[in-house]
């Protein structure tokens, strides 16, 4: 055969491919390759190729708001591997996630291809993958839609106004409080709930009440407690014990007999399948995952996951949404679930369906399994610990969604003692419906209360035990990340795709801090938020952030031009920045005031931003150097902590003197008691021995540049093994490795081996 026929062999081999097919995802890559064989060329993009630069504005606002997009450094190479697979076929066929940035994530790629394509006729087709199985990829592939420019053009004006505000006004912040400070169109928000949330809290006065309950016996020996609810037909309120005491006293003298007797049947219907709002509250309560370990490991079950013979395949559709639709072939292969596993009975009559909420785009179906038939039990082997958890709370929520509903009888007895009337409810579940497979919440007994005894009306009952009970009013609780995520959702604040990185963002700045699992601002979160109340009141609206929500839902559907919203935003913004740099308090030079005064001089405290956070500090400094940590009382005032360095018995190397524990911005470390004439500092030791062969080293707490803590050796840089979790000096009874780690998941913490390929885990740590 010569050069020439098999040159043309060679030519008819490239052509073989019915096109190229990009993702954003290398686990995409590697799922539909298993669904696709070789008909296709599959490529990455690896998330995002170009975006607006890192260190300017990047926004032309001059110019009609036009955006200066360049490519991702490191993304260079990627850009050139796409052009050349695209230069090999006819058909480019564009994959990422189906929605707006997966839109702007093809529209990049689709421009940077028309670059380099070198005069050959390239047709670009838009493909949606809803979910990874291969009958969905077939029908996808066998129907593209055209790139959508509103839907396009509704990411990029998010895009362009999230750095408009952003990069003016975070540089403001640095000017008047600190470097390095952020500012954001949403996490601002975000953080002004808490903020607020916080005020209440702080303003809050509790108030005294009291409550009287009777255990109340009839013939048969059956009892209830019963609780006084009105006297002489007026609602009763006891705002003091002495009021309790006379209603106490009253009762103690009474005839009891039953006045009404009142049963009836409750129906408990089961909850709609899961949108990306809902799975992260859910997960959060359940699981104890943040809303972005929930979106990250949601994310891996959408994309593909190796179920054995069956290869990879995608477990869940995808994962942001919100809408409650799902499709008709899938809410009956749930009903022939539920009728071979539970019966007959706890399949309703009529196929279930959710109304749609409020503002609801309904781009995508409910978060549900690809198929019912792959249940958790299936599917346990091929799973993390975490992967499984969330699988399984999405597969049982979808298919309890179609199950019948729990019934229950509940009944109510009043009761008459002279003027006073005492009130017992109790129910009993007579059909467990849904609640066989799946309830809300915690996942514990929902919906029955104590059991009654038989009464009828005209009974009498004896007195046993009266019971006057004080309680007081409760502020406000405190957001947890399921309950921020449903305020932004009711107020129509981000969209699904946004609500992790909105609290992942405000957790990693200094402006909250989690504790019990609940957001507590700092003060500097307070200062910062009364600084853009005060001068960008719009901003920091909640109202305000909503309906810019809802502007760019209509430059996506088609109704609103995407430069005359960023206009109608820009212009008022642009004064209102221009007069904040007048008139915002110069907080870096004069500290925020407090009512306290210095321990050395008497003047003023106030709270200053330093390196290592927020302090106390005289208003005289240089002159006065006074300094100290500051906590708040229960009322919400300010107080000097009273916190001494703690004595640790280790001597400085340096110098000879003691060794304190103090605090920094990080945590606790070692600091030379001689201070500041010596600044020798180093990490606090775990006390347990570096694993790595012939070190002598301990295992140190350090922290990365961005505060993430880890544990190194402390002979680095002559030994640098370190681990992520915190270390305990225990051999691994797998493989013999000297140390165990402490691994939270799912609110547990377990042990488990740092040694690759060691899969060992147990033993709970609370039992070490």
């Amino acid at each position: 055969m010569g050069p020439e026929n098999g040159a043309k062999r060679g030519k008819r081999r490239l052509f073989m491919k019915k096109g190229l097919i990009i993702v954003e995802s290398p686990t995409k890559v590697r799922t539909l390759k298993r669904f696709l064989g070789r008909d296709y060329e599959i490529k990455a993009s690896v998330g995002h190729i170009k975006d607006l630069p890192k260190k300017r504005l990047g926004v032309d606002v001059e110019n009609g708001f036009a955006p200066e997009y360049e490519v991702i450094r490191g993304k260079g190479k990627v850009v050139k591997e796409l052009r050349a697979a695209a230069s090999k076929v006819d058909h480019v066929f564009l994959a990422p996630d189906p929605d707006r940035e997966g839109e702007a994530i093809a529209w990049h790629i689709a421009e940077e291809l028309k670059k380099g394509k070198r005069g050959k006729a390239v047709s670009f087709h838009r493909v949606l993958f809803h979910e990874l199985t291969k009958g969905a990829v077939a029908q996808a592939l066998a129907n593209p839609v055209e790139l959508d420019r509103n839907k396009f053009e509704s990411q990029q004006a998010r895009r362009i106004l999230d750095r408009l505000v952003g990069y003016e006004l975070s540089p403001l912040l640095w000017e008047k409080v600190k470097q390095g400070l952020s500012a954001g169109r949403v996490q601002s928000v975000a953080l002004r709930l808490i903020c607020d949330r916080e005020k209440e809290i702080r303003a809050f006065v509790p108030r005294e009440y009291w409550t009287v309950d009777a255990v109340l016996c009839g013939g048969d020996g059956g009892c209830l407690t019963a609780r006084v609810i009105e006297r002489e037909g007026e609602k009763l309120e006891l705002a003091n014990g002495a009021e309790a005491r006379e209603v106490e006293a009253a009762l103690k003298a009474a005839d009891f007999l039953v006045s009404k007797t009142v049963s009836k049947e409750q129906r408990r219907h089961p909850p709609p399948p899961f949108i990306t709002s809902t799975l992260q509250q859910e997960a959060s309560r359940r699981l104890r995952f943040s809303a972005k370990k929930t979106m990250m490991v949601a994310q891996r079950l959408y994309e593909g996951v190796e179920i054995g013979s069956e290869g990879p395949v995608g477990l869940i559709t995808y994962m942001r949404t919100d809408s409650t639709r799902v499709a008709a072939e899938s809410v009956e292969e749930a009903r022939a679930h539920v009728a071979r596993q539970f019966g007959p009975d706890f399949v309703p009559s009529k196929p279930r369906h959710y109304r749609k909420g409020k503002g609801a785009q309904d781009a995508h179906e409910a978060i549900r399994p690809t198929s019912v038939e792959r249940t958790p039990e299936s599917v346990a082997a091929y799973l993390d610990k975490d992967s499984l958890a969330l699988y399984t709370l999405i597969w049982k929520r979808f298919v309890a969604s179609q199950m019948a509903s729990a019934v229950y009888e509940l009944t109510t007895v009043e009761v008459q003692a002279g003027p006073y009337l005492l009130r017992a409810s109790g129910s009993v579940m007579r059909f467990p419906g849904f609640t066989v497979l799946y309830s809300e919440g915690d996942g514990t007994k929902e919906g029955e209360e104590p059991l009654l005894p038989p009464l009828k009306q005209g009974d009498p009952l004896s007195l046993e035990e009266v019971k006057a009970v004080q309680h007081f009013t409760q502020p406000p609780p405190r957001y947890t990340e399921a309950s921020l995520i449903k305020a932004l959702e009711e107020k129509g604040i981000g969209r699904p795709s946004t609500y992790a990185t909105i609290l992942s963002t405000i957790r990693n700045k200094d402006y909250v801090r989690m504790e019990k699992r609940r957001f507590h601002p700092t003060e500097l979160g307070m200062l910062i938020t009364d600084l853009l109340v005060q001068h960008f009141p719009e901003i920091l609206d909640v109202q305000f952030t909503a309906n810019m929500e809802q502007k760019l839902d209509e430059i996506e559907g088609g109704k609103r031009e995407w430069r005359s919203v960023l206009s109608e935003f820009y212009t008022p913004f642009r004064e209102r920045l221009s007069k904040a740099r007048q008139e915002m308090r110069l907080i870096k030079a004069s500290g925020v005031p407090t009512d306290l005064e210095c321990e050395k001089c008497g003047a003023p405290l106030v709270i200053r931003y330093g390196r290592s956070g927020e302090f106390l500090g005289c208003s005289r400094y240089p002159e006065c150097d006074f300094t100290s940590d500051f906590e708040r009382d229960a009322q919400g005032g300010i107080v000097v902590a009273r916190r001494q360095p703690e004595e640790t018995g280790e001597i400085c190397e340096k110098c000879g003197r003691p060794m304190l524990v103090k605090r920094g911005r990080y945590g606790e470390f070692l600091a030379c008691s001689g201070y500041p004439e010596c600044k020798n500092a180093r990490p606090i030791s775990t006390g347990v021995a570096c694993p790595k062969e012939g070190c002598d080293g301990t295992l140190v707490k350090r922290f990365t540049r961005r505060g993430k803590p880890f544990y190194g050796c402390s002979n680095y840089p002559r030994c640098d093994y370190a681990v992520w979790d915190e270390p305990v000096a225990k051999e691994c009874p797998s493989c013999a490795f000297p140390i165990l780690v402490k691994r939270v998941s799912g609110g547990k913490t377990q042990m488990a081996c740092p040694k690759k390929g060691c899969r060992f885990r147990g033993m709970e740590a609370a039992e070490e």
